[in-house]
């Protein structure tokens, strides 16, 4: 199957064959991607990171080759559930998400701080004040969900992902348009995508500051209004000159460096 490998695995869970990939030994560490993303993402930090970890890449509901919820949900309470139910281990691990993918990591800390030895975010939202992307506006709009459509072209594709790097990237190449436009093109993708866009998430972020897992935030200079570093306590905080939103894609050796900082000090406390 196309944007599959050798570690792909699906797993039946909620009516769906859920995208899995696990690479490498030592402890857990889970990755999230953000909405209209899929595990591709981190490629590069995987490769990275193999040799010090077990990393655990999912598809998440509603993208990648995962696809549709059959129900629909796309509740932050849904992904945490599924999250939990697919996670069914006793090891903790380290749990580390990207943009709204972060947004599923630190609600998941907040429900089962017991399961987590560390927390990464990425890039995170879930503070109220943050932009919204165009295409998600759009899918909020029924008049224009068209529009959306027109937006999911190849060149739009191509235009949008330029402007989520940060000035003078060269990841966006054509293999990355190609995969992330293929894959948001996929039956079901842009229906489950408008779903997304119209699940109300409430505002959890005077929780953040109640997290007490050990936490990473990892940031750059344009992604704005998010206070992770400031409010989560005893929280470390890494910026990252230059970089833009797509984090993973565009600094993956910055982004294992302090991954692999951060969870030796963790692992070294634990031991």
């Amino acid at each position: 199957m196309e944007f599959t490998d050798a570690t792909s695995q699906f797993v039946e869970l909620d009516g769906m064959r859920v995208h899995v990939r696990r690479t490498g030994t030592g402890p857990t560490l889970v990755l999230l991607h953000g909405s209209g993303w899929s595990l591709h993402i981190f490629d590069a930090v995987t490769d990275l990171l193999a040799d010090r970890f077990h990393v655990v890449r999912v598809d998440l509901p509603g993208f990648g080759l995962t696809g549709p919820r059959p129900d629909r949900d796309y509740s932050i309470g849904a992904y945490v559930s599924f999250l939990d139910r697919l996670l069914d281990t006793p090891e903790r691990f380290v749990l580390a998400g990207h943009s709204f993918g972060g947004q599923i990591a630190w609600t998941y800390a907040l429900a089962h701080p017991d399961r987590l030895s560390g927390l990464v975010l990425m890039n995170a939202t879930g503070y109220p004040d943050k932009d919204v992307p165009l295409a998600l506006r759009l899918a909020r709009i029924p008049p224009l969900r068209p529009v959306l459509r027109r937006l999911g072209s190849r060149a739009a594709t191509a235009r949008n992902l330029a402007g989520l790097v940060g000035p003078g990237s060269t990841v966006v190449d054509d293999a990355l348009v190609d995969r992330v436009h293929a894959l948001m093109s996929r039956p079901g993708a842009r229906d489950a995508f408008i779903d997304f866009a119209n699940t109300d998430h409430p505002d959890r972020s005077a929780e953040i500051a109640t997290i007490r897992t050990p936490t990473l935030v990892l940031s750059s200079e344009r992604v704005s209004e998010q206070h992770f570093g400031r409010d989560i306590p005893d929280s470390h905080e890494v910026a990252l000159p230059g970089v833009g939103h797509l984090m993973p894609l565009e600094a993956p050796a910055e982004v294992s460096r302090a991954i692999t900082a951060f969870t030796a000090g963790l692992y070294w406390e634990e031991a």
